[in-house]
């Protein structure tokens, strides 16, 4: 089971690493959402989150989070590998769960997007 978990290191957490994300990372902009990478010496990737309060209330706010995480939880392989990434949410991103974020994921990073019936 542990292989599943999402452990605080697979996190970007301070200010600092954010804001080094954002000055020296590609973006790859999507439909309501831009992915900010940076290049880093470590094994895996790690992920922010950032979502400007004009996205809507608290709890849409808080949704959206959990699924983008759960999404980097259980599909890292649609993520760029040993990257910084932020994961930057614009007031127009429309989701409704998982499947909707691989995709559009997938459709940035260029890998295939991968089916299951069980997400």
């Amino acid at each position: 089971m542990k292989q599943f978990t999402l452990p605080k290191s697979c996190l970007l957490r301070k200010t600092g690493e954010y804001n080094l994300v954002y000055r020296n990372g590609t973006r790859l902009r999507g439909r309501g959402f831009t992915l900010v990478c940076l290049g880093s010496s470590q094994p895996s990737s790690r992920l922010g989150i950032s979502i400007q309060a004009k996205t809507g209330s608290a709890v849409r706010r808080n949704r959206i989070k959990r699924i983008i995480r759960e999404t980097f939880r259980l599909h890292r392989e649609i993520f760029p590998a040993s990257h910084d990434i932020v994961f930057a949410v614009r007031p127009e991103f429309s989701i409704h769960g998982m499947n909707d974020v691989r995709a559009a994921v997938a459709v940035l990073t260029g890998l295939p997007e991968q089916h299951d019936e069980q997400v």
